[in-house]
């Protein structure tokens, strides 16, 4: 038997009762499953275990251990399942000859130029990404250029929460809740100063707030 391809991307789901593998594509890693097929050695084991059952002893133990005993030696049943698999999957794979990858021709697979996307992307394909990507770059370009903060008071003291009632300010000279002021202001009574309330000395000229 010639050596067996697909060694690197399957998943083996085979049980005691049978074979069934999974390949999947090296580039989109999307998976093929194979079909069932039942193995002599499981229908084998089923009935030396309905047989253990009802006799018990030596007979259970054989049952329980015959799939065991194959998979430890991968015998000829599991290697001819897994041949059988892999020419049932090629089908759906190509090898790349450029990357060497296995893809899936569903996908993955460019067929006017035998190659696989990775290597030959399909022009009409990268020319809509690239487009739409170009049109995002330009938007946050027009974006910042833009002055989004000329209707914010950039100086004062900002508050996240009212001092009255603790509600979130949404960046308001009054609350949205209690409609106290959010930076109440005091005067100085030698200046006249304006100063935010609670300030001991006025900024301006020193004198200190009664």
């Amino acid at each position: 038997m010639a050596l067996i391809q697909f060694t690197r991307n399957h998943t083996d789901h085979s049980t005691d009762k049978g074979y069934q593998f999974e390949f999947f594509c090296d580039r989109c890693h999307n998976g093929s499953m194979t079909e069932f097929q039942a193995s002599i050695v499981g229908f084998a084991g089923s009935a030396l275990k309905v047989a253990g059952g009802i006799f018990g002893g030596i007979l259970s133990q054989a049952g329980s251990s015959a799939y065991e005993i194959e998979r430890m030696v991968r015998g000829p049943g599991h290697d001819k399942a897994f041949h059988d698999a892999v020419e049932e999957a090629k089908s759906n794979f190509r090898q790349c000859p450029k990357c060497t990858h296995w893809v899936c021709k569903a996908t993955c697979w460019n067929d006017q130029r035998s190659l696989c996307y990775e290597c030959a992307p399909d022009i009409e394909t990268e020319l809509a990404a690239a487009q739409a990507q170009t049109t995002v770059d330009q938007m946050k370009r027009k974006v910042q250029a833009q002055d989004l903060t000329k209707d914010l008071d950039m100086t004062s003291e900002a508050a996240a929460l009212c001092p009255s009632c603790g509600a979130r300010t949404q960046g308001a000279k009054f609350c949205p809740d209690c409609g106290k002021p959010l930076r109440p202001k005091t005067e100085c009574g030698r200046c006249g100063t304006k100063f935010e309330a609670g300030t001991k000395f006025c900024p301006e000229c020193g004198n200190k707030n009664e």
